[in-house]
């Protein structure tokens, strides 16, 4: 089993800062990609951030320039940088992980999400 420990979330007035981390521990063999996603009431969740193990990033267009997703291997923690937020940046963050375990099985997991709110 793997399991997802998120942080960081919180309320921060417009143009303010937030980071954000998720710590994966279990019986993981190796992770092909962490990646941060967010739901906004009556909305439907999305891609933030992903990396993958080959270093490549994708951001949602919305997040470019603000966001910044970084990760330490050693400690199988994903970071989620989020400067010059806006209110429309409020929503549960979540974290995903794809990763291949310990019995070369592929398996994905989410954390329990962390609320962001962004006043204006």
């Amino acid at each position: 089993q793997v399991q997802l420990a998120e942080s960081g979330g919180g309320l921060v007035q417009a143009g303010g800062s937030l980071r954000l981390s998720c710590a994966a521990s279990g019986r993981i063999f190796s992770i092909n990609a962490m990646g941060w996603y967010r739901q906004a009431p009556g909305k439907q969740r999305e891609l933030v951030a992903i990396l993958n193990s080959g270093g490549n990033i994708n951001y949602a267009d919305s997040v470019k320039g603000r966001f910044t997703i970084s990760r330490d291997s050693a400690k199988n923690t994903v970071y989620l940088q989020m400067n010059s937020l806006k209110p429309e940046d409020t929503a549960v963050y979540y974290c995903k992980i794809d990763i291949r375990t310990i019995y070369l099985k592929e398996e994905n997991y989410w954390g329990q999400g962390t609320q962001v709110t962004v006043s204006s």
